[in-house]
């Protein structure tokens, strides 16, 4: 009789645990043949039935919830191994890593060089998206690990929260001074994308201080706000630490009406099961290069 293997598990479990091949297909980053073809593989081996497949759905026979009892242990027992004995250098995976632009701009490439630092081996794939689509994304299980405006609200989900990211008022750096710096807010305000946190919060704090007259161009991309102020078509609200480089250049400076907006919160979330040693040890990475890149910024 052939050896059940543990990817026929890890395969089972996704389909019972997702609901269905499509969605076990996307998690496992593999086809929905492949899929199907591993679920046959098993009943084979087996000599019987694990799901009744309706029009409605999959739904576990009763051997297949005997199966699952038995799964989620070698589950577990696979993770203790992976966590504990299993050099890191050895391991070769995939990460589908997926996170927002500011984390794009910023430290983003110190967290790939750590991550092949400890994992030599690893294939990682990244995704820059608004955080909306990537709490999406995540839910979806499209993404393993998702770096984004948090913490995602939901019970399947763990959060690592990361240092706060600061804002600040932006204009050009040859725009007409102003005797009153809260003036350059009757300017267009450049900022995040509309359906964002920072977004609504940045309307909401407009509205109450400027009034409903002010004008709003959000943008789904920072480099964009930046180059905008830089040419004096408005002004922005933008994080500190990738204007930086554009106040040391002379591009653009740094304006004070008597408030900013709140920091960012950003968090390093991803699925809680199944449990992943290698997710859980990206996420921790993301949160002490984050640290890292704060404390350079603010030396």
């Amino acid at each position: 009789m052939a050896r059940i293997n543990m990817e026929q598990l890890h395969t089972f479990l996704a389909v019972v645990r997702l609901g269905g091949v499509r969605k076990a297909a996307v998690a496992l980053n593999v086809t929905q043949p492949a899929v199907t073809a591993r679920i046959k593989n098993l009943e084979e081996m087996l000599a019987c039935e694990l799901f009744d497949r309706t029009a409605t759905g999959m739904k576990l026979t009763k051997r297949g919830e005997l199966l699952l009892s038995h799964a989620e242990k070698f589950e577990y027992l696979s993770q203790q191994v992976e966590k504990d004995v299993v050099d890191p250098a050895g391991v070769e995976d995939h990460l589908r890593l997926g996170v927002s632009e500011t984390v794009a701009q910023s430290w983003l490439p110190d967290l790939v060089f750590r991550l092949h630092a400890l994992y030599p081996k690893l294939e990682i794939e990244f995704n820059v998206d608004i955080s909306i689509n990537l709490r999406a994304g995540l839910l979806n299980r499209e993404i393993d690990l998702a770096i984004l405006l948090g913490p995602v609200s939901e019970f399947s989900v763990d959060n690592i929260e990361l240092p706060g990211i600061d804002l600040g008022w932006y204009a050009a750096a040859d725009a007409p001074e102003c005797r009153d710096a809260s003036a350059y807010l009757t300017r267009p305000v450049l900022t995040y994308a509309r359906n964002t946190r920072p977004y609504r919060e940045l309307k909401e704090l407009l509205f109450e201080r400027v009034g409903p007259a002010v004008s709003l161009f959000p943008s789904t991309s920072l480099s964009a706000c930046f180059r905008l102020v830089e040419a004096d078509l408005g002004v922005g609200a933008l994080p500190r630490v990738l204007a930086q480089d554009y106040v040391a250049a002379g591009r653009i400076r740094e304006f004070d009406p008597g408030w900013v907006p709140s920091p960012l919160r950003f968090s390093a979330s991803y699925l809680g099961e199944p449990k992943s040693h290698l997710v859980e040890t990206a996420a921790k990475q993301a949160f002490e290069v984050a640290v890292a890149y704060q404390g350079d910024k603010n030396a």
